[in-house]
């Protein structure tokens, strides 16, 4: 976890973000909302409380901000914010609490109230509220949120506390957004949630992701670039599959949840998939989609994990083909069932991590040498930075911001992909 905006002095209204990418979406609301409200001289912390270690990081960000800005007013939000409000509540450094349904409500942004601490019941909100933004400040891709919640109760996870039941946007105001904001420029859009594969349970006719994806696609033909992000693959639709294997514009790089590759730990977590079904998904997403590449999360040293059981985990990334891994040590969330469990040794689970790491580097490293010397296009981030297809990170002499090129993959610096311009034009 880490902030993605920071900075020192604050005249305007600044964000500080951690966590997903349906806080970065949730960030720009919030940004359009406090220009609305006129505000200034404000810094707002939208926090995450995936890991024990994001929350202090975001606690960490409050004092410092305090430090370096005196006079700012400071609003704490996010999940870790609702989950644990008196906490935020109680830091001196702190002028305002609001919650995860309050931040999105432009009228929690006019501070003539005297109440501090705005948090209301997440598990009392039915409906996923719309809200359209112009774009992403300093971003050349795009967050869509098109779900928020979980239905499920995975054993580690608090976040369903954070962000309430799973509920969907209507595929109809998924489809505005995204062509408001290839009106204004962007190419690439990610379409970003909780658990974004239970898509469209709750509405009527319960279309499914995939259902959306198909139709949205066809609504906006100028959109260029769409990709997805953390899918559990026991929940992902054959419409969805469908698209994988015909739709040029959907990129081939998927990103898994899949946490742990022993059968055990899986069922102790209460995932809804064995390793089997991991190495059944990936083998089959491949024979529709041969180039497809597959990024996953995973958890080390759950609660009772063994030697074995982690070496089951390790082998599932080279059984599954994995390039890019997302790796958390294990932290007892308050009020989990995995918390009561027998834990792991805090070492054991810092060594498993990096263990895991060491395996996704070798894996990485395998994927950016096959990379080579061949053309890709390119959408290009800021300063020559950009990501092909693949997700892969480039470094490109040239290439304007926001803008995808053909690129020449000519050799590699550490971890990034060296690429020469081959075409400037719009691909």
């Amino acid at each position: 976890m880490r902030a993605i905006n920071w900075m020192l002095k604050v005249t305007d209204t600044e964000i500080i973000t951690f966590g997903c990418r349906l806080n970065s979406y949730e960030s720009e609301v919030m940004r359009q909302h406090a220009r609305s409200a006129g505000l200034s001289n404000t810094i707002i912390v939208n926090t995450c409380a995936v890991t024990a270690e994001a929350e202090r990081q975001a606690r960490q960000a409050i004092r410092r901000a305090r430090r370096k800005n005196p006079d700012s007013q400071i609003i704490a939000t996010g999940c870790a914010v609702q989950i644990s409000p008196e906490v935020y509540a109680k830091m001196p450094e702190v002028n305002q609490v609001l919650g995860n349904i309050e931040k999105l409500e432009l009228e929690s942004f006019n501070f003539e109230s005297k109440d501090n601490t705005r948090v209301q019941n997440i598990m009392t909100v039915r409906e996923t509220a719309n809200h359209l933004i112009d774009g992403f400040e300093g971003r050349s891709r795009a967050f869509i949120q098109v779900q928020n919640g979980c239905d499920h109760r995975c054993t580690f996870c608090v976040i369903p506390f954070g962000r309430g039941n799973s509920r969907s946007v209507p595929m109809g105001k998924v489809s505005q957004q995204v062509q408001k904001l290839v009106s204004n420029g962007y190419q690439e859009i990610v379409f970003t949630g909780v658990d974004i594969t239970s898509y469209g349970a709750d509405l009527p006719g319960r279309p499914s992701l995939g259902q959306m994806v198909r139709r949205v696609l066809a609504a906006n033909p100028n959109l260029a670039r769409l990709r997805l992000s953390s899918l559990d693959p026991s929940e992902v639709d054959d419409d969805l599959l469908i698209l994988i294997a015909e739709e040029p514009r959907l990129m081939p790089h998927l990103h898994l949840s899949l946490q742990a590759g022993d059968n055990l730990i899986l069922k102790r977590m209460k995932r809804r998939h064995s390793r089997e079904q991991a190495i059944s998904f990936t083998s089959k997403v491949r024979q529709l989609r041969p180039d497809i590449v597959f990024g996953a999360d995973f958890i080390t040293g759950f609660p009772t994990e063994s030697d074995t059981m982690f070496k089951n985990t390790l082998g599932l990334v080279e059984e599954c083909g994995l390039t890019y891994l997302h790796v958390f040590p294990y932290s007892p969330r308050p009020e989990t069932p995995a918390a009561l469990m027998p834990q792991v040794l805090h070492q054991k689970i810092k060594e498993r991590a990096e263990l895991l790491r060491s395996v996704g580097r070798k894996a990485l490293n395998k994927h950016i040498n096959n990379e080579i010397g061949i053309s890709r296009s390119v959408l290009i981030e800021r300063d020559g930075f950009g990501r092909t297809e693949y997700y892969t990170p480039v470094q490109v002499s040239g290439g304007k911001p926001g803008r995808i090129v053909k690129v020449n993959i000519v050799g590699r610096s550490e971890n990034k992909l060296i690429g020469n311009l081959k075409q400037s034009a719009n691909l």
